[in-house]
């Protein structure tokens, strides 16, 4: 069927949902379906968006077509438009493409004047009725239409309650409300130098003009911004004739959900109120009665509104949300869409929906939004409303969490083995603060961005974090941290929430996380279907067996430097750096290799018979070194000391001048990586060691071990050819005859964008690539990760500088752009070569996406986000496999119509 400018509800169906919008497409389909649905007709998105293209000007001719739709309208109902005897009254609703619920305008009543007013007492001989609806529509268009606040007529309607001498609206008199319209239109006038318009045209067409403006209003920009839905979609003006359920005590209205949208149970969730119009249930004024309720006041209506929910869930094959009105007894349905619904519910709405045959496994899966799992598996706030604010910074690290503010790692670390919970708080974390952070039960830093070291670490153990909170100042001195004009003491309780990055100060109750049965369905029907491999990455036992338990099918990084973060391992690491000497460099290496010996020894058996990729040292020298403000400050006290202290005096001197002579003006660029192990091969001899010692160890002990180890930071071939015959030299010392037990692999991570370039030539010495896309995206785009998030990436991507924050969204049109180029010639020379993906986008669905089309064979991510990420891969498969069934019939199509030419 032809869609018009102005389409009748008997035309269309949900097909046409681009034009029509959600709301006209689903009042279209219930039509046609012969369900009580108010007759009326839809405006199209596509007028919606030539009112903006022509300066917010109607298109020319709109109107006679929406008055030609009144007159099908008026024959169909047998009233007239403005008609003083028998007057038609119709809400103008807005309906855009993807459901905003109450982000835009909505008229009801509209066709009342001071002449039809009186028609309408006359026809349902109620003439309180009228004024009733007279003064809501008087209220509501002086509100949308004219933009004055709600609360200037409000203080009117309070103020003749008061002269009356009753509590609540429908106790008004009709002369109570008659008085209140001619107040309304006065305060109109006042206000806006306008007089209401009686022209029952001129409401018509000043409201479809009010809603149009509704898509522009800042509350829809803010709720398109933070659901990513286009700002072109536009909206489509629904016009439908009234139903009245304030018409009386057989009278009502209210809001059906076909299961229960925070635990997804099927049962009808609801409620409804008696003798009133649509916003009174949603406007907060009276207290509306549970759905169930309804089957003892008006039985006849619950069981025709049981019927018809049933039938919209079983066409629209999901839950659905439903208006209704009651009007006299008799059911009307204002309009359905697809429910809103938690991430729990969400889970086991779609889980019941397969199971009971409605969808297949596949469709349940799409059902899922990947996004919302972070609330499951994580801690979360039991409440989301009723707290102050003290700042809103970045959402580093998802989970909920409350303790008494720290400012120190040493006091976490001493408060948490005296019992207590703590939240630490930081300018920034250092490796330095390591038993702080693991003490902590989330961390809140003033500076740095989403991969700042605060962000990284917390994610990688699953600990709530919200970093960049710079409208917050943090006084060391006096232990206090204020925020919003609210001052925190070390001590008192604050809550923070790493999903919206908000801090709370007090003590708000925590809900805790679980894998449902749910959940747990919908991963294996996940595994099922993905083609993508699924690992983690995980620098800990610890980690590996939660990567396990959250169903990782290997260790794609597993970072050495973060094995030396811990309190009792730190000083040894930076004795090794600060060493001189090779042979006190030697002495250090020798005491962290059966710690580096027992930490692989551990993760491969967690990791039983999975692949182990084990990244050797790749630490900048700045998060390792001493601080050498406080060597200087110690140094000072030193010297003012009296009594013999020359030998520790000779010491700190010496050991800041080393600090001097390590410091580099850029670390990140630096000595790191693979140039650590080619100036210092002990450092990474002393690692491979260790790793051989411990895959020897496994086998022995009849654990298959399927080692890989990475190489970091390579930028030339050369680079990975000298470390690769190392490792396989000291692979060949350490097993003997029991290297044929040990398939081991030696590859690199690719995060330079010379590596990208020349991965044909890198591919040579290479079994597997990695792209740390964290640091590839960080070198390619010339920007500081810690410093872009916190100063002007927001900015980039609210002006649509950028499409998305890259550090969060993978940069497919450069950065991706590299990876693709870099595995095309990867698998050019050597086809057996292995690809992956271990930086935060792992974890993305876009990323995996993209991911997913280039061919590579793992994505690697945080522990915590496996489950998300399990779902994520399986969405794509199927994504990708529609497109490709689509360009197949696209095929057939175009083969089939050249041999008919």
């Amino acid at each position: 069927m032809t869609i018009r400018r102005v389409n009748s509800f008997w035309n269309g169906g949900k097909e046409d949902v681009e034009l029509l919008g959600g709301k006209g497409a689903n009042l279209a389909e219930m039509t046609k379906a012969g369900l009580p649905v108010p007759l009326g007709f839809t405006i199209t998105t596509e007028v919606c968006r030539e009112f903006y293209r022509t300066g917010r000007q109607l298109p020319a001719g709109l109107m006679e077509e929406v008055f030609r739709a009144l007159v099908e309208l008026e024959r169909e109902q047998d009233r007239g438009f403005g008609n003083a005897e028998h007057p038609l009254l119709v809400s103008v609703r807005s309906g855009g493409v993807t459901s905003m619920p109450g982000m835009m305008d909505t008229i009801l009543n509209l066709g009342l004047n001071d002449e039809t007013v009186e028609g309408v007492a006359k026809l349902t001989d109620n003439r309180r009725f009228a004024y009733d609806c007279y003064r809501r529509f008087v209220q509501m268009y002086g509100s949308v239409v004219y933009n004055i606040e709600g609360v200037h007529f409000e203080r009117l309607i309070q103020k003749e309650k008061q002269f009356a001498g009753c509590m609540e609206d429908q106790q008004l008199s009709v002369e109570s409300l008659i008085s209140l319209v001619e107040q309304f239109k006065k305060l109109i006038d006042v206000r806006t130098g306008r007089s209401f318009p009686q022209d029952v045209k001129r409401q018509l067409q000043g409201a479809i003009e009010a809603v149009f403006l509704s898509w522009s209003s800042p509350r829809a920009k803010v709720y398109r911004k933070v659901h990513h839905i286009p700002d072109d979609q536009g909206t489509a003006v629904n016009v439908q004739s009234m139903v009245f359920g304030n018409m009386g005590e057989r009278s009502g209205t209210g809001v059906l959900f076909t299961r229960n949208p925070s635990t997804g149970e099927h049962v009808m969730f609801g409620e409804f109120l008696m003798n009133a119009q649509g916003e009174d249930v949603v406007g907060g004024t009276r207290t509306p009665c549970p759905i169930a309720e309804l089957q003892e006041t008006m039985p006849d209506a619950y069981k025709e509104l049981s019927i018809c929910a049933r039938q919209l869930e079983l066409h629209y094959r999901d839950m659905q949300d439903i208006e209704f009105t009651i009007e006299n007894g008799k059911l009307y349905l204002l309009q359905t869409r697809n429910a809103k619904r938690n991430a729990r519910a969400a889970l086991k709405v779609a889980a019941d929906l397969a199971r009971e045959g409605l969808i297949s496994k596949e469709e349940a899966l799409m059902r899922i939004d990947v996004q919302h799992l972070n609330h499951l598996l994580h801690r979360s706030l039991n409440t989301d409303s009723g707290h102050a604010v003290m700042t809103t910074g970045l959402p580093a690290s998802p989970g909920a969490a409350c303790g008494q503010v720290v400012f120190e790692a040493d006091t976490a670390d001493e408060w948490k083995r005296a019992g207590k919970e703590v939240i630490l708080v930081r300018m920034e974390t250092t490796p330095e603060d390591i038993h702080g952070v693991i003490a902590a039960e989330g961390i809140i830093t003033l500076r740095g961005g989403m991969t700042s070291h605060a962000a990284v670490v917390a994610r990688g153990m699953g600990k709530p974090c919200v970093c960049g909170c710079e409208s917050m100042r943090l006084d060391e001195e006096q232990h206090q941290l204020i925020g919003n004009g609210i001052m925190i003491r070390e001590g008192d309780w604050i809550t923070i929430d790493g999903g919206s990055g908000q801090v709370i100060p007090g003590q708000l109750e925590l809900r805790e996380a679980d894998l449902s049965p749910e959940l747990i369905n919908i991963l294996d029907w996940a595994d099922e279907v993905r083609s993508m491999k699924v690992i983690a990455n995980a620098d800990s036992p610890v980690d590996a067996r939660k990567a396990r338990e959250f169903g990782a099918e290997g260790i794609g990084l597993c970072r050495t430097e973060h094995m030396f973060l811990s309190p009792a391992r730190l000083p040894i690491v930076q004795q090794m750096i600060m060493a001189e000497k090779e042979m006190d460099r030697q002495a250090a290496l020798n005491r962290l290799l059966p710690m580096q010996r027992s930490d692989f020894e551990e993760i491969f058996r967690e990791m039983d018979g999975c692949p182990v990729t084990i990244r050797l040292l790749d630490p900048p020298l700045h998060e390792f070194l001493p601080n050498i403000e406080e060597l200087a400050e110690q140094l000072t006290a030193l010297r003012s000391k009296e009594g013999e202290t020359g030998g520790e005096l000779l010491e700190l001197e010496r050991m800041i001048r080393r600090v001097r002579d390590l410091q580099e003006s850029n670390p990140m660029l630096g000595q790191r990586g693979c140039r650590l192990g080619i100036m210092f091969p002990e450092i990474y001899e002393m690692q491979v060691e260790a790793i051989f010692q411990a895959v020897l160890r496994c086998i022995r002990d009849g654990i298959a071990v399927l080692p890989q180890v990475m190489i970091p930071l390579v930028g030339h071939v050369n680079e990975l050819h000298l470390l690769r015959n190392l490792v396989d030299l000291i692979a060949e010392q350490v097993l003997g005859e029991e290297r044929r037990y040990c398939p081991y692999k030696v590859g690199t991570m690719i995060e330079v964008p010379r590596a990208a370039l020349t991965a044909g030539e890198i591919a040579r010495s290479a079994d597997f690539f990695s792209f740390g896309t964290n640091d590839l995206t960080q070198m390619t785009f010339g920007y500081s990760r810690d410093d872009a998030e916190g100063k002007f990436l927001a900015h980039y991507v609210e002006n649509k500088l950028l499409p998305h924050n890259p550090f969060q969204v993978l940069d497919t049109e450069g950065v991706g752009k590299l990876i693709e180029m870099a595995v095309a010639q990867g698998r050019a020379r050597n086809p057996l070569l292995t690809t992956s993906i271990c930086g935060e986008h792992g974890g993305d669905y876009e990323s995996i996406m993209f991911c997913q089309r280039i061919g590579l064979d793992y994505i690697s991510c945080s522990p915590y986000r496996l489950p998300v990420s399990r779902i994520a891969a399986a969405q794509v498969h199927i994504r990708m496999q529609a497109e490709l069934m689509l360009q197949e019939e696209d095929i057939q199509t175009n083969e089939a119509e050249e041999k008919a030419v």
